[in-house]
């Protein structure tokens, strides 16, 4: 990514990006509905409940694998490739620690989470059932998202979308069998099709390494713990783990909040982020191909076409927040929610539709929020984005603290475009901060 025309590269390696999500985002949407249609809304209720409690854990996984491979596409762009694979190594080993970690405490902690949540009690053991199931499956998340993450950022993001492709296939199919076909009417079958597909990709991703990218087989001293490599690799990836950790538990809050309100809120919050992550997809892959271009080409040493890039990105942004997401959401919101619930579920039709519409005019925040916070991270500033993480905690309290006790279910759709706006007031004067003193760096001592 640090040599020929910018937006043509960036178009190449954003489309298997947005490809990968629009299919695992396919097979969340797969699981809300088919819980939904056929099993119940208090079951749809149970699941969304979760959301939030998910994003802490996995999001914080998510987070910490692709901080592990900034340096390593900084080593790449720099074309240091025995560093690179030292760094890739010692990523692996963190890795490993991190899942043993995770895994033991979510299966420990999950309960009291979600009574610390106030879910119902109508519908907690139903959400425990699922959630445990997800949480079981952390290493396999894990190894997952390293391997593609690692593919990344070494330039390649049409193989990790190939085999999320066949995963989420099968976590539909697996969902189908076990629910509609087979009568299985317990959330736990949806949780256990999802960490069974997840493992199909992560066994495939392995072979495929394995076989064809040799630039990734180490030798005995590559494959060496360093603590000086993994100390570079916490300081990436931590920051970036916690920043994912930090927005989900405003999440976490605000869900507290919402399960106060009932049901009819819940599930209508539910199908309501179903929906908007969707419409997110394209501003997320184009912010997360921002994070490689400029990881690559901060190791080139090309400021002038990393500003270049960030010029581009958000002039995308702004083109599809307005003509795309912005249209469907302002005038197909009914229509789309009754895809997840039956038309004689009104009033969570009626709430959905109104939580798109206050979308439909803060997508370009997020999508702003997508490029600078990626970018930052790509050029290894992970600590400000942690610190954009705490902006968007704090407007997540305000909210579940003020804006639901006084106006319910209408108050916590204002929940994401709040976060956003403070997190960009935080970012975009950090990036042009940062920018000024790479600049100089390079001048003066011709490192980064």
């Amino acid at each position: 990514m640090t040599k020929g025309r910018p937006l043509p590269i960036m178009i190449r390696f954003t489309i298997p990006l947005l490809l990968g999500t629009i299919f695992q985002q396919l097979y969340n949407m797969a699981d809300t509905v088919i819980v939904g249609r056929f099993i119940s809304p208090d079951a749809l209720a149970a699941v969304g409940t979760t959301g939030a409690l998910n994003f802490l854990v996995l999001g914080f996984t998510i987070g910490l694998c692709s901080g592990f491979c900034i340096p390593v596409s900084q080593r790449f762009g720099a074309g240091d490739i025995n560093e690179m694979r030292r760094f890739a190594a010692n990523a692996v080993y963190l890795c490993a620690f991190f899942a043993v970690i995770l895994t033991t405490l979510t299966m420990l902690f999950t309960r009291q989470l979600l009574q610390f949540m106030d879910v119902p009690e109508e519908i907690i053991d139903m959400s425990y059932s699922y959630i445990i199931f997800i949480f079981g499956g952390i290493p396999v998340a894990i190894v997952y998202n390293i391997q593609a993450c690692l593919l990344r950022a070494l330039g390649d993001s049409k193989t990790p979308l190939y085999f999320l492709a066949l995963s989420s296939l099968i976590n539909i199919v697996l969902n189908l069998l076990f629910v509609v076909v087979l009568g299985l009417h317990d959330v736990r079958y949806i949780g256990l099709g999802t960490v069974i597909a997840q493992s199909v990709s992560a066994i495939l991703c392995f072979i495929y390494i394995r076989r064809s990218f040799p630039i990734l087989r180490f030798t005995k001293e590559e494959m060496k713990f360093s603590a000086k490599h993994a100390k570079k690799l916490l300081s990436m990836g931590v920051p970036m783990g916690l920043q994912f950790s930090i927005t989900a538990l405003g999440s976490l809050i605000l869900q507290k909040a919402i399960n106060g309100l009932g049901t009819i809120a819940m599930a209508s919050l539910t199908t309501g982020n179903r929906i908007s992550l969707f419409l997110f997809m394209p501003m997320e892959t184009v912010g997360l191909t921002m994070a490689t271009f400029c990881g690559q080409n901060l190791g080139a040493q090309k400021l002038a076409r990393i500003r270049q890039g960030i010029r581009i990105s958000m002039l995308v942004q702004l083109a599809y927040s307005v003509l795309v997401a912005g249209v469907v959401s302002w005038f197909f919101g009914r229509s789309l929610a009754a895809i997840f619930v039956g038309a004689a579920e009104t009033q969570i039709i009626e709430n959905v539709a109104f939580q798109l519409r206050v979308m439909a005019v803060s997508f370009f925040s997020i999508g702003v929020l997508f490029i600078f916070r990626n970018s930052l991270q790509g050029l290894g500033y992970s600590m400000m984005a942690m610190t954009a993480g705490f902006c968007e905690l704090a407007a997540r309290l305000f909210v579940a603290f003020f804006l639901v006790e006084r106006f319910g279910f209408q108050g916590a759709v204002f929940a994401g475009p709040l976060s956003w706006v403070l997190a960009d007031i935080v970012l975009i004067p950090a990036y042009f901060v940062i920018m000024k003193r790479l600049k100089k760096k390079i001048e003066t001592a011709g490192l980064f």
